[in-house]
């Protein structure tokens, strides 16, 4: 790591610290939002994620308290514990480091950071402790850490927007789930090459697990159906829908999935799954309906080809002894099981705390506050909007499912906010919302209230939303943060490269300032750039923001390019743009630029 690398990432650790401590002293108790945990192998300690106030708590499970709290960088996305249970190793996605704690005495003790970049998420240690792995979500790769000397050594290429991970028992798999591409990417860790990767459409891919004999991984995900927005599409599972995947981990072959959503009911945002130690239950949180559902292993109706179907099977759904919810509230994320495999360690985000879930009582037996405040904030309101489900017809889906932690997602779809069916449009960033209007991509809705009421109610086909329901809202996407820009130096300087870029991007030649200018790289107006289809009920296109514009994999409103590159050298040449031309160089110099944005 350069000395500026490493100069930027203890001062962001001590930054942190620093924010904790104002906002516990003048603020009072902050949210913490666990996402995930880590649990000592006799079960009398935990290590929890906060991701919110940016801290790991310490829990003593037989007392049922936090014992200690302390910094770890921005927003951290996951935690785990080495073998010898001597180490935690947390993610820092917005910061994008990987951080090191001992754990000694009953107490978290930082121990460095490596900066990684690229919005760090997914973390899984080697049995033997020598090696992390982690997915590296903007970064298209899973980064191979030496945990003795503290450097990476390695990054695997494993396609877009990997954010989960799990290795088989002996070490010798990682499956990496990469939302962006669509499946499952299987590596070999002993020569660090892709042995194949299973794509199924998948959107959303969550935590996984592997088996015990190393020969599958267990993965929740969403799938698109691409249809019309109607009431009837949705109930029967035609347009989002929620299904239980097991990725063979020991050789290519298609994947197996059962549908787990249930007509009238449905599951919204699965986001983990575990397995108890006899592998006879498996457990998937369901964060956007706020609950669990487990169901007995043996005798699953897993299918590969001609299913799962569009809902769950007929004879499970009505078979309580091998499929059953537990309503958890708030919005339920890591789960664990114990030794036992009778009770589930759940992290639940809007509850600030973790619960504990008998699996024989079918309930929540005891609740670990992990401290916050003693009323939700107008912001915090709209986040839970964001992410609740119920705000759909039957909860199939929430605001999150698309716009995936505000961001972007993958495929092209069809809403309502254009006018009418069967013209299929990118997601957009939802990152700055309220300084980039008018909205949606044709740029007719003027008021940003009203389209998000319009989303709610038509995209989502959900209840009215009061006034207060659309200011929380609003609130909650103003504040939203995005993670640091990975193609800046560690104190937001551009490359070499990147500042050509600049210059180029802002000649005349190049044509860019025309539409793409300000803060916020946009003018706020439509334009007719000749894109156009019989299906547009408008005409002329809103100019989109282009900050943050490295993390997207479609481009343009239809996603007819795929990179930043296809887009300049096809439908925004500068020949059509400004009637300029660029230079392989120039081009790619520009490209740079725009990354860094």
């Amino acid at each position: 790591m350069s000395n500026l690398r490493r100069y930027w990432s203890t001062t962001v650790f001590a930054a942190w610290a620093g924010l904790l401590s104002i906002a516990l002293a003048v603020a009072g108790e902050p949210d913490r939002s666990p996402v995930d945990l880590a649990i000592s192998a006799d079960e009398t300690l935990m290590v929890v994620a906060n991701q919110t106030v940016g801290t790991l708590s310490l829990v003593d499970l037989e007392q049922g308290k936090v014992i200690d709290e302390t910094p770890c960088g921005g927003h951290p996305a996951a935690v785990v514990m080495s073998p010898d249970e001597m180490l935690v190793l947390a993610t820092a996605q917005y910061s994008g480091d990987l951080c090191f704690f001992e754990l000694t005495g009953r107490r978290l003790r930082p121990a460095g950071q490596m900066h990684l970049g690229f919005a760090p998420v997914g973390i899984a240690i080697s049995p033997d402790g020598s090696s992390a792995y982690v997915a590296l979500s903007e970064g298209a790769s899973v980064a191979v850490v030496d945990l003795a000397n503290r450097r990476s050594v390695a990054r695997i290429d494993v396609g877009h927007w990997p954010r989960y991970l799990a290795l088989s028992p002996d070490g010798a798999r990682l499956a990496v789930g990469a939302s962006g591409a669509g499946g499952v990417t299987v590596i070999d860790t002993v020569t660090r090459m892709t042995i194949y990767q299973e794509k199924f459409a998948g959107l959303n891919l969550g935590q996984m697990q592997a088996s015990a004999d190393g020969t599958h991984v267990y993965v929740p995900w969403i799938t698109y159906g691409g249809n019309p927005i109607t009431a009837q599409n949705i109930r029967r599972g035609w347009v989002i829908a929620s299904r239980l995947a097991k990725v063979r981990l020991d050789g290519p072959a298609r994947r197996e999935a059962i549908a787990i959503d249930v007509q009238g009911q449905a599951t919204g945002d699965p986001h983990a799954v575990a397995l108890s130690p006899d592998e006879s239950w498996i457990a998937v949180s369901a964060s956007g309906s706020h609950e669990l559902l487990v169901f007995k292993n043996d005798g699953l109706p897993w299918m590969d080809y001609g299913g799962p179907g569009d809902t769950m099977d007929e004879a499970l759904a009505k078979d309580d002894s091998r499929c059953f919810r537990i309503a958890l509230g708030g919005r339920p994320l890591a789960a664990r099981f114990s030794r036992d495999g009778e009770r589930l360690f759940v992290a639940n985000y809007l509850l600030n705390a973790v619960q504990v879930v008998s699996i024989a009582e079918r309930c929540v037996t005891q609740t670990i506050a992990l401290g916050g405040p003693d009323k939700p904030s107008l912001a915090r309101r709209g986040e839970a909007i964001f992410y609740d489900a119920r705000r759909s017809l039957d909860q199939w889906y929430s605001c999150h499912s698309c716009h995936y932690e505000g961001g972007v997602n993958a495929v092209k779809m069809d809403t309502r906010n254009d006018g009418g069916f069967g013209s299929f449009k990118t997601v957009i960033d939802l990152h700055h919302i309220d300084k980039t209007g008018p909205w949606t991509w044709h740029g007719w809705q003027q008021e940003l209230g009203a389209a998000l009421r319009k989303s709610l109610t038509e995209t989502m086909l959900g209840p009215e939303p009061t006034d207060d329901d659309v200011a929380a809202l609003a609130e909650y996407l103003s504040l939203r943060e995005a993670p640091s820009n990975p193609y800046r130096a560690g104190d937001g300087a551009l490359s070499a490269a990147a500042m050509r870029g600049k210059l180029i991007f802002e000649s005349d030649n190049a044509g860019c300032l025309r539409c793409h200018h300000g803060a916020y790289f946009t003018d706020g107006k439509t334009h007719d750039v000749g894109l156009g289809s019989p299906a547009d009920k408008f005409d002329g296109f809103n100019t989109p923001s282009l900050l943050g514009v490295h993390r997207r994999i479609r481009f343009l409103h239809d996603g007819r390019a795929t990179s930043l590159e296809e887009v300049l050298q096809g439908p925004h040449h500068p020949s059509r743009v400004s009637g300029g031309t660029l230079s392989d160089s120039e081009l790619a110099d520009l490209v740079e630029y725009l990354k860094s944005l």
